[in-house]
């Protein structure tokens, strides 16, 4: 990844992450018209970093926000709602990947590839016009009504439904909001909140797991920094504009474009050759496939390590070889009526391939 696609990726977060266009779709979509392999570890990873860079101006536009959920938990119920509308969201999460389990992929990584972006940016469309004439109904009768627990729940569930890359966190959370009685600007305000405690739980439990498998080793830095920078820098500017203009122009314009991203999505899919995923759960196969190439290269360099025995990894001279048509004290001989056990056996019988 070169430092101007870094840059690129990180404009696109900033903006997508606060508007609402979903910035997971596209950064998904920037990344097949660039031909960069949004399925690696080390783009997801880089996805996450992104996500990072925009929680800073969340920080930072809101301290004072922060600040006082701090010294007075008692009065400022603030982080106690956000709390609330967070399990609704990892309940959502956790539900998904255990019970979705489709050619080999769990939960929410069936979407990874992108095939279902089209019909999710529809999605978003949808839930734009919804909030609208919600909010048109609210403009008749107006409640002044702030967030309350039920608020926090409902707006939590419809961060899990944001998830899905192509439909927006921002505007599912505004619509789950404005449809319990909050107006536009306080939904949007609890929304850009409610990002900080998805983020960092996002980054711990992804982060884990990339520091378990190596994903950060595949990361390039400096397009990386540039790329979190920028996301940070236009993340600020776009709250701004939207908590400055929300409450005065309509979503539909949002709307319109993401349907208009979505249709053209799908027609892309129906094109042959297709530079976009076909309409189909992809298949786990390329990873399964990773797998068993990293259990072959184990073997191989366990196989090839030196021995104990001297440093180079040759027999000492006090040592003959062992004979290896006679069978060694803590081995039995091979019964040769038995098929021997292939790599793949080896795997199957592990149960990796299904895990």
């Amino acid at each position: 990844m070169t430092v101007p696609q870094g840059a690129l990726l990180g404009l696109i977060q900033g903006i997508g992450e606060f508007l609402p266009i979903s910035s997971s779709g596209h950064l998904l979509l920037a990344q097949m018209l660039m031909k960069i392999d949004a399925d690696s570890s080390a783009m997801k990873m880089l996805s996450i970093l992104l996500h990072v860079g925009t929680l800073i101006p969340v920080v930072f536009i809101f301290w004072k926000d922060w600040v006082d959920m701090i010294l007075h938990p008692v009065r400022n119920k603030t982080f106690l709602l956000l709390v609330v509308a967070s399990l609704p969201t990892l309940a959502i999460y956790l539900l998904a990947k255990k019970l979705v389990n489709v050619n080999g992929l769990q939960g929410f990584a069936i979407f990874d590839n992108g095939w279902f972006l089209g019909v999710s940016f529809l999605i978003t469309a949808l839930f734009l016009l919804l909030c609208d004439r919600i909010a048109l109904r609210q403009q008749k009768n107006p409640s002044g009504k702030g967030v309350r627990f039920f608020s926090a729940i409902v707006m939590g569930c419809f961060q899990g439904i944001g998830m899905i890359p192509g439909v927006s966190r921002s505007g599912s959370t505004i619509l789950g909001g404005v449809s319990t009685g909050l107006n536009k600007t306080r939904a949007a305000r609890f929304s850009f909140l409610m990002s900080a405690p998805a983020i960092l739980g996002s980054l711990l439990m992804e982060g884990k797991d990339a520091l378990e498998d190596g994903s950060f080793d595949g990361i390039e830095l400096f397009p990386s920094l540039v790329g979190i920078v920028v996301a940070a820098v236009t993340g600020f500017l776009a709250i701004r504009f939207m908590l400055r203009i929300i409450s005065r122009i309509s979503l539909s314009w949002f709307s319109l474009y993401v349907a208009v991203i979505g249709i053209f999505f799908l027609l892309l899919q129906l094109s042959v050759p297709s530079p976009v995923p076909a309409f189909e759960v992809p298949s786990a196969s390329k990873a399964d496939q990773k797998i068993v190439e990293q259990v072959h290269d184990a073997a191989l360099h366990e196989n090839t390590e030196p021995s104990e025995d001297s440093e180079d990894g040759l027999p000492r001279d006090d040592q003959a070889p062992a004979d290896p048509s006679q069978p060694q004290d803590d081995q039995a001989p091979a019964d040769p009526s038995q098929p021997r056990e292939t790599p793949d056996d080896t795997l199957g019988r592990l149960g990796w391939l299904k895990s």
